[in-house]
């Protein structure tokens, strides 16, 4: 019995030796490379480069108030359709006490001046008609009794500007109504009520209480890298992706390169701003982020292979042509290549449209 077992052992073992061996033996075997073919194939190549920017309008108008003074009421807000002349605010002003005082102190001296004007001319007027006075004498008093009343309606007029900043006649027009100077949409008011503003002067650029702008002629703002800016001109069709609007694609027109690069993390960069042609239908916000798709070069109804069919030593390109089936044999052919999109490109001269040449890699173990 122990034989039988001992043998049985060593069978087992001799078995476990010759299944590693050929376990090994297999592993060990050559694999038989084998490659997909591709041929020569009709189709376009477009050279594109990628720009990354922003949506901005065109012309992005600040509305600044044309006298200093507090923020009484607001009457638009973000968002709202505006005309040019479409109150946006009004202002309190608040008067400079010394003026206020200067004001209220010409206004009684105009009083004191119109009523003894009056006076005087009455009296002049009852002479002149009893034939006491001459007609000369009347028309001087005549005359200063007119000054007198326009001295005194300007007194008002400049008391009720530094008081209130409007004209009794003209409060329409008021300086206290903030209107806005174009049409268009209001993209921010940064003001509330209460807020202290001052106006634009020669010191400083005044307070914004509104930014109005035509969201209909709207610009991509992006920019270039050095190595492709000279192969573009304005004019160029480009197409705008923006990333809150899946799916859309906006065509745009090229309007301007800068003529000075800004050098950012080590690459000149340029500027670029391309006008977008978005449908009515479609409502495009200021600030959204977007990028531009720009066609270099193309090539229509060109014969093309995919790009990793090819191999490159120095300047020159070449393919491995398929000479046998089975098993598969290659021959190193030169070709003459064009554009190249990444992905696919341009065979211009070195093969034909029937001939087969190597393509990617798939492997098959020998039976």
């Amino acid at each position: 019995m122990k034989k039988i077992f001992k043998y049985v052992l060593w069978a087992l073992l001799g078995i476990l030796v010759l299944g590693t061996l050929l376990y090994l033996y297999q592993k060990s075997r050559p694999k038989k490379l084998l490659y997909n073919t591709e041929v020569l194939k009709r189709d376009n190549v477009e050279k594109r480069s990628l720009a990354t920017g922003k949506i901005e309008p065109r012309n992005e108008i600040l509305i600044k108030p044309q006298i200093s003074g507090i923020v009484s009421e607001v009457l638009k807000e973000a968002g709202d359709k505006v005309k040019a002349g479409d109150v946006i605010a009004k202002i309190k002003v608040i008067p400079d006490m010394i003026s206020l005082n200067a004001a209220e102190s010409r206004l009684k001296r105009a009083k004191l001046s119109l009523e003894q004007s009056k006076k005087n001319y009455e009296r002049e007027k009852q002479l002149f008609a009893d034939n006491v006075s001459s007609k000369e004498a009347f028309e001087k008093i005549a005359l200063q009794y007119s000054n007198d009343q326009e001295e005194l309606k300007a007194a008002q007029d400049n008391l009720s500007l530094i008081r209130d900043g409007i004209l009794s006649d003209t409060s329409k027009s008021s300086n206290t109504l903030v209107r806005s100077t174009v049409n268009g949409t209001i993209l921010d008011i940064p003001v509330k009520v209460g807020n202290s503003v001052i106006q634009s002067n020669n010191f400083n650029d005044g307070t914004t209480i509104a930014s109005v702008a035509n969201m209909n002629d709207m610009l991509f703002v992006g920019k270039l890298d050095e190595t492709e800016v000279g192969r573009i001109k304005p004019g160029v069709r480009i197409y705008i992706t923006i990333g809150a609007l899946q799916d859309v694609k906006i065509p745009a027109s090229l309007e301007y390169v800068s003529p000075k690069g800004v050098e950012e993390s080590g690459a000149v960069m340029f500027e670029m701003k391309a006008a977008l042609e978005a449908p009515d239908s479609l409502y495009i916000r200021a600030g959204y982020s977007a990028n531009a798709e720009i066609i270099l070069d193309k090539r229509d109804s060109v014969w093309t292979l995919p790009e990793s069919c090819l191999e490159f030593s120095k300047d020159s390109a070449f393919v491995y042509l398929l000479t046998a089936e089975e098993p598969q044999t290659f021959e190193k052919k030169q070709v003459r290549i064009g554009l190249s999109d990444g992905l696919k490109i341009e065979i211009k001269e070195g093969l034909k449209p029937d001939e087969k040449v190597r393509g990617s890699l798939k492997t098959e173990e020998k039976k």
